[in-house]
């Protein structure tokens, strides 16, 4: 199983709820440190038994994130406006 998912499709589906979920590529929202998104690997009820496979698998850069419902919205970075460069010079 690998699939891209973002935080809000595994907190709603009942597959992962109530599991730890192995992400791998997880992006991290900057301001909350909560997921946003990443590649599903696995999940297991049992946290021992989902380490030991990603150990097995190799999968040691993962991110273990229990899903318990709780759905972490992105927060959109504020927007910066670009100061026009002057390409004229002053005659």
């Amino acid at each position: 199983m690998s699939k891209k998912l973002s935080w809000l499709q595994v907190c709603r589906s009942q597959e992962f709820c109530g599991k730890g979920v192995a992400l791998d590529n997880c992006r991290f929202d900057e301001a909350t440190l909560k997921p946003v998104e990443g590649d599903v690997v696995d999940c297991d009820e049992e946290l021992p038994a989902l380490c030991a496979r990603m150990r097995e698998m190799g999968r040691s850069s993962c991110s273990i994130v229990f899903c318990d419902g709780d759905v972490y919205v992105e927060t959109q970075p504020q927007q910066t406006r670009d100061t026009p460069i002057r390409t004229d010079r002053p005659a």
